[in-house]
């Protein structure tokens, strides 16, 4: 079982206002986001989200666990890397033009490895398909060290609210497989996801979170307004 835990000292990590440079801890938490340059869509169809996705999956596994590439999907390729135990991932959105990630590292460079292989594998990916040159995401990708507990539930709140603005019916919100939100629901067990550690909050402090209270997850997930978010993460939401 992970278990978070504050990174000290906290005098000392100063987040930059755009979250480009970054500071990389041994056991920290970090929210990751990306989107396509110029705001463009990343994702053009339901095969850019699967190799998107068999890439996290890859390299979040054992090498001897891995798979091909989705059956019917041409340019993806097999990995031969993997940074299993080095990252672990809490929560994930993938978003039309961007991406949300909430990850732990337990080693200090862990982030910078993964997120090099993660962004290149994915355009050379996108760029033979579409057939394509240059880069397909803005700039560097973003990361803001998580330094408390109160954020890091947040964050995985406003990750998995990120798809509302989709879907008029709850009910199809609730079904959207390109986030981890599938997995906190109980519909879904993705091996390299871990929302033990959230999912124990709600259970053992029956909701209670600063000055509200929740019946459950999904009820703190599914009262989320945007408004709200960045009143309480402010930079964090890293947009």
């Amino acid at each position: 079982m992970l278990r978070y835990s504050r990174v000290e000292p906290l005098s000392q990590l100063i987040m930059p206002s755009k979250n480009v440079i970054k500071i990389y801890v041994k056991g920290g938490i970090y929210h990751i986001y990306n989107r396509g340059i110029e705001t463009r869509d990343i994702f053009l169809d339901e095969q850019d989200y699967k190799i998107f996705l068999y890439y996290l999956k890859s390299f979040l596994t054992p090498l001897d666990e891995q798979s091909k590439p989705p059956i019917g999907i041409r340019y993806g390729h097999k990995n031969n890397f993997t940074i299993y135990k080095e990252i672990y991932l809490f929560a994930f959105c993938l978003m039309p033009n961007h991406f949300h990630l909430l990850v732990k590292q337990s080693t200090e460079r862990a982030i910078s490895e993964f997120m090099k292989r993660l962004s290149n594998a994915y355009t050379e990916y996108f760029n033979k398909k579409y057939p394509r040159v240059g880069p397909i995401f803005q700039g560097s990708y973003k990361a803001a060290l998580v330094e408390k507990e109160f954020y890091f539930l947040h964050l995985s709140r406003y990750i998995h609210g990120n798809p509302r603005e989709l879907f008029e019916n709850i009910e199809d919100f609730r079904k959207y497989s390109y986030s981890s939100y599938l997995d906190y629901l109980g519909e879904r067990h993705t091996n390299w996801v871990y929302p033990e550690e959230i999912l124990e909050y709600f259970e053992k402090r029956k909701g209670k979170l600063d000055e509200e209270e929740f019946s459950s997850y999904q009820n703190f997930v599914e009262t989320y307004t945007e408004d709200r978010a960045r009143k309480v993460l402010g930079k964090l939401m890293l947009d």
